[in-house]
């Protein structure tokens, strides 16, 4: 399994502050085939190997040894590891300074600017404070630090204070910061180097993924880049990922990552939709912390807020099989998708220029939907040309119409000539008139009364009328005895 180059420290390095270079639909596919998206993926990759458990002759070290659970063991955290705890542990204190604006609201609290500017104004004391030179292996002939693409990355983490929203393009951007830090060869001191991509999923990603939960909830962030139901989540994507690799089967270190099956102790993948298996292992496993949080945020059935994780749920070949599958949704819906990429940064750590070994990516339907590239018209000077005329009607002299003639004269003689209805021959019989069955209503003004009809000159026809039979004569006809009442009204008058 490849993993991220580090930087030669024998070479000199020129870093640069990243930049926007994704502007629209095309822009995706050649990101494709940068140097960055290799890397990315190469990252993501091989942090989600480490997450598998391990073989070993003396029996499985999977979820229940050390490596795997949750919480793990900081005493086998690197120094680097530890200072990017108190880091995250700082930023999450800044949240009780900048409580959430009272009031109904129900996406993006305008308390989350404030927080998000608190942060911006500390970050390059918060990295040299925390992410020292001296732990970092740069050339040391070189006259600028990282500090720049660091702290881009690192504020990209949080969401945005304009949109008031977070999604797995934020995500994205601190999985930049932590590979940066690793070709930094900041991640290297650690005395163990087999768990040191382990230490960084269960030492930074997790509690990074604890600190951004609670900015969503306490400030009501908005899923940014979301797909609404059929999406995934709404914000996080590399919870399932790892999640699914710490059920997968133990594999050794030359195994390749494994495609399906599961660890024996591992739960079914079903119990998403159990409330009480998800509480009992949000907090022993990414995948079910994940689903946990949906819970904290959505109401109603698991299937009906989250149906492609519930359909996820019913993969028969196991922890294995989900995890693969995650892999290829990683790729194709959060690294292909213009509206998840477009703010990604570029700079001399993840840089925009082509990978050599990249070729032109295959259309698909996520690459073949991006939006479409901005025309826009040239800018002509006014003095180059002079204003144009007012807009004239347009001309009728091409169309055949009778009534576009301009001389209204031949409109009766053309009319006979373009059209063959029987009714426009000169002599043509006029169609009959047909005569109403009922006089005209009389359209006489209010004040005249109408003319009112005499019934002793035109009386109206009568008929004779038979008597309907009433109950009593029904009942009298079948010998049945009148109905008696003690009503007042029933007695006959004396």
């Amino acid at each position: 399994m490849p993993s991220l180059a580090l930087l030669d420290p024998s070479h000199e390095h020129v870093f640069e502050a990243p930049t926007k270079k994704i502007n629209e639909g095309n822009d995706v596919s050649t990101f494709l085939m940068s140097k960055a998206y290799t890397e990315i993926m190469t990252f993501a990759m091989q942090l989600n190997r480490s997450m598998f458990p391990v073989s070993a002759e003396s029996g499985i070290q999977g979820i229940d040894g050390a490596k795997q659970t949750m919480p793990p063991d900081e005493s086998l955290f690197s120094d680097t590891v530890r200072r990017l705890r108190t880091l995250l542990d700082e930023l999450e204190e800044l949240i009780e300074s900048n409580p959430p604006d009272s009031g109904p609201r129900r996406f993006g609290n305008l308390s989350f600017r404030r927080w998000y500017t608190d942060v911006e104004n500390r970050a390059p004391a918060l990295l040299e404070t925390y992410v020292p030179l001296d732990s970092l292996c740069i050339p040391t002939d070189s006259e600028n630090t990282p500090y720049a693409e660091l702290e881009s990355y690192l504020l990209g983490g949080f969401g945005s204070a304009q949109r008031l929203d977070y999604g797995t393009g934020h995500e994205l951007s601190f999985l930049a910061f932590l590979g940066c830090i690793w070709k930094l060869s900041g991640f290297q001191s650690q005395e163990r180097s087999d768990i040191v991509e382990q230490n960084i999923v269960l030492g930074v990603i997790e509690p990074y993924l604890h600190l951004v939960r609670k900015l969503i909830k306490t400030y009501t962030l908005e899923p940014a880049g979301s797909h609404g139901v059929w999406g995934l989540d709404d914000h996080s994507f590399l919870p399932y990922v790892f999640g699914s690799a710490q059920y997968g089967p133990a594999i050794s270190k030359t195994d390749p990552v494994p495609t399906e099956g599961s660890l024996p102790t591992a739960p079914d993948p079903g119990d998403v939709a159990k409330i009480a298996s998800v509480e009992r292992l949000r907090k022993k496993n990414l995948y079910f912390g994940a689903i946990g949080f949906i819970y904290d945020v959505k109401t109603g059935p698991f299937w009906e807020h989250s149906p492609t994780l519930y359909d996820i749920s019913g993969v028969k070949g196991g922890w294995g099989k989900i995890n693969k599958g995650m892999l290829k949704m990683y790729n194709a819906e959060v690294l292909s998708k213009f509206p998840v990429v477009q703010h990604f940064r570029f700079g001399s750590l993840f840089s925009w220029d082509r990978h050599p070994n990249a070729m032109t990516p295959t259309p698909t339907a996520h690459t073949s939907s991006q939006p479409a590239p901005k025309t826009s018209t040239p800018h002509t000077p006014s003095s180059a040309t002079p204003n144009p005329p007012a807009a004239q009607p347009p001309s009728m002299a091409n169309t055949p119409a009778p009534w576009a003639s301009s001389n209204p004269s031949n409109i009766s003689s053309s009319s006979s000539a373009t059209t063959a209805a029987p009714w426009a021959r000169s002599n043509a019989a006029k169609p009959p008139q047909i005569q109403p069955s009922r006089p005209a209503p009389s359209r006489d003004p209010p004040n005249r009364p109408q003319q009112q009809l005499d019934p002793l000159r035109n009386p109206a026809p009568t008929r004779e009328r038979k008597p309907r039979d009433t109950v009593e004569d029904a009942k009298a006809s079948l010998g049945m005895p009148p109905p008696t009442t003690k009503a007042p009204w029933a007695r006959k008058p004396d």
